[in-house]
């Protein structure tokens, strides 16, 4: 996080700055509000950390020109004030600022309130690319849409049960099933890379043609990553990435790109690959009829500890009611599927494994 901070005080601007780069913060330092609005007006700079009273433009004058200014991401402004009367804070609030720290404070204090303004940039950030992107992979297919609002559902589903029964080394939060819901949409952000004549084919792929759609996978693992190391601290990106590049692995080791096997496949992309193989199984395709939940069950668990993790396969079981209410929802909205033969599904999900 790249952090401006303000301040006349020679000394104490350069302890300020000391605290901040030694807790890992790129920080520049300025004297004045007029040297702060200057800078944020050529540089971008989403979080400022101010004095209030400095001589030319204090720290209150400094956020309300930083609110008028209208500056294409918003600017997240920590006052430093030895004013807490009440209507000092009320003041302060008018002329935009985020949060107060009373000097003396300790630093504890202020980077637990850099972290809150952290978290608050980061979500706008955060929804704003998800929703772009995810729009960008829904336009080279008409039923992308509904397809990655149920992979949302069945995903955050799967987390929320391994969440509450701890199956996955205790490694994962309540945050986590949050994090899975928004971010699962961007699993096929890479076939927008892919050419029509291979994404949208009705037949079966040749084998040039299956290899390059299996390159939607780094596609879009490069895609979300490169935006990954221009925010770094945007965590939902590297989580995204992650997504994106494992949701084809095996659990055997036998999936795509690299092979990965068991628990060297991140969690989220474990639980991706159930969720999108239920529903391309549920759901019509261009080369298929939908199947039911119970074919699409016994598909599953048939090809448990070799395309899924058991772990994740068991959640499914344990919250089947919840995938067939999400699948009976979405019927209700027109999908219209009619259901393929049983006979049939083995080979269609086979085909759909090389099509995908």
């Amino acid at each position: 996080m790249h952090i401006l901070i303000v301040d006349d005080d020679e000394l104490a601007r350069e302890a300020l700055k000391h605290m901040l780069s030694r807790s890992g913060y790129d920080v520049v330092a300025k004297t004045n509000g007029r040297e702060a609005l200057e800078y944020l007006q050529s540089d971008h700079c989403r979080l400022v950390v101010s004095d209030w009273i400095m001589p030319g433009m204090d720290g209150l004058e400094l956020c309300r020109q930083i609110r008028e200014y209208g500056f294409a991401g918003y600017v997240y402004v920590i006052l430093l004030t030895g004013c807490d009367a009440k209507q000092d804070i009320v003041e302060g609030l008018s002329a935009g600022a985020d949060d107060f720290v009373t000097k003396p404070f300790e630093p504890e204090e202020l980077l637990a309130r850099i972290r809150i303004g952290e978290r608050i940039l980061a979500l706008e950030t955060r929804d704003v690319v998800i929703f772009a992107m995810a729009k960008l992979a829904e336009s080279r297919d008409p039923e992308t849409g509904e397809h990655l609002e149920r992979i949302q559902h069945y995903s955050r589903i799967i987390a929320e049960w391994i969440v509450e029964h701890g199956t996955d080394e205790g490694t994962v939060t309540a945050d986590y099933a949050r994090l899975i819901y928004l971010t699962s949409p961007l699993h096929d952000i890479g076939k927008v890379g892919i050419p029509d004549g291979v994404l949208l084919k009705p037949g079966r792929l040749s084998d040039r043609e299956f290899a390059i759609m299996k390159t939607h996978t780094t596609i879009g693992a490069e895609t979300l990553g490169a935006a990954a190391r221009q925010y770094p601290a945007a965590r939902y990106l590297q989580f995204a990435r992650d997504i994106a590049l494992t949701h084809h692995e095996r659990f055997d080791g036998g999936g795509y790109p690299a092979g990965l096997s068991g628990h060297h496949i991140p969690l989220c992309g474990r639980i991706v690959a159930l969720a999108d193989v239920y529903d391309a199984l549920t759901s019509r395709r261009v080369y298929k009829e939908a199947f039911t939940h119970d074919i699409a069950r016994n598909i599953i668990l048939e090809d448990t500890c070799t395309h899924f993790d058991p772990n994740v396969v068991d959640a499914f079981l344990e919250r089947e009611e919840d995938f067939l209410q999400v699948l009976d929802d979405s019927a209700e909205r027109g999908r219209g599927d009619s259901a393929a033969a049983p006979g049939t599904a083995k080979i269609l999900y086979t085909h759909h494994v090389e099509a995908s």
